[in-house]
């Protein structure tokens, strides 16, 4: 059965946002982070999941520990800051639309944590808010299929993408597939779909503003919990995401573009492939015809560009 959602007008109005802050981002010459900032986001994404689960390590700590350095700190703590590093650092190991790839990377987030790390849970399991049950999951026996319907639905639904992550985000919190671990295994899923959706998203925190609005998190799951659908939480979802990108946006500072920059980039995008002039503009979006002709002859000059054939229908490659 395909997840019950309905799209509202809201929703409508806040991918249109979303889909204008990725205009934007498509518009820069280098519409990647700088890497401080994507170091900086990265710690941001890890603390925040971690934090909404109890984890008490500060942002400092997790940046120490994302650096290799040591830190004094309860020991599962830590472990638990290790995994959601070396999770979100294979990222794009991960394939969105694969069950196995869920239980690879929920083996990788609680290994050592949980003794049936990246295993479908085989017990019932409640979701307790102080004293009230706020959440009973469906039972083990019905987690294969729940599962399987998730990512057939991932797979075939002609939903926007956007639409789908939230929806999968709410699942596998509905679904509760494992002992434990589902809260940021959802939160990564959630991220990983939209990282496959635009590559701007594997910077972009989400998690981090998760955590700023935990109660409201909490309460809209529990709102679409009731409601028999997610549509509440893929509103609050996007909202997040909008924020959350909008953030990022408007932190990115292009660096001053010059001959070298821009050969430094196309190198690092064709490495030893030809490419012509054209190519050439496509990498850089903003350059008219007469500049890269003078940034490839520029290349060629130094020894760093070789060159065949001539004018427009010349065809470059690095050397070494």
């Amino acid at each position: 059965m395909k997840p019950p959602f309905h799209i509202t007008g809201e929703i409508l109005d806040r991918i249109a946002k979303i889909e204008r802050l990725i205009g934007r981002v498509d518009s820069l010459d280098q519409p990647r982070p700088q890497p401080h900032l994507r170091k900086s986001n990265r710690v941001r994404t890890v603390q925040g999941s971690l934090a909404i689960e109890g984890n008490t390590l500060s942002l400092d700590q997790v940046t120490a520990l994302l650096e290799g350095r040591r830190v004094i700190g309860r020991k599962n703590e830590i472990k638990e800051v290790l995994n959601a590093v070396e999770v979100y650092r294979r990222m794009h190991e991960f394939k969105p639309l694969s069950g196995r790839s869920l239980l690879k990377a929920h083996r990788i987030m609680m290994g050592g944590l949980l003794p049936s790390a990246g295993r479908w849970r085989a017990g019932h399991v409640g979701i307790i808010q102080g004293s009230k049950v706020s959440h009973v999951a469906p039972p083990a026996d019905r987690v294969p299929h729940l599962m399987e319907n998730l990512f057939k639905f991932l797979r075939t639904d002609p939903s926007h993408p956007l639409i789908k992550s939230a929806v999968c985000h709410y699942e596998l919190e509905f679904i509760h597939p494992f002992a434990d671990g589902n809260g940021r295994i959802g939160r990564f899923w959630h991220s990983l779909l939209l990282t496959h959706y635009h590559p701007i998203f594997e910077f972009t925190p989400v998690e981090s503003l998760i955590k700023e609005h935990q109660r409201r998190y909490y309460k809209v799951l529990g709102t679409s919990d009731r409601a028999g659908h997610s549509t509440a939480f893929v509103d609050f979802s996007l909202e997040m995401v909008h924020q959350a990108l909008d953030g990022l946006v408007d932190a990115i500072r292009p660096e001053p573009s010059t001959a070298k920059t821009r050969l430094e980039r196309a190198r690092t995008e064709f490495g030893q492939v030809r490419f012509s002039r054209k190519d050439y503009m496509k990498l850089h979006k903003t350059l008219s015809t007469a500049t890269a002709s003078r940034d490839l002859k520029a290349g060629v000059d130094a020894g760093t560009l070789s060159r065949q054939g001539d004018k427009a229908a010349a065809v470059y490659r690095f050397r070494g």
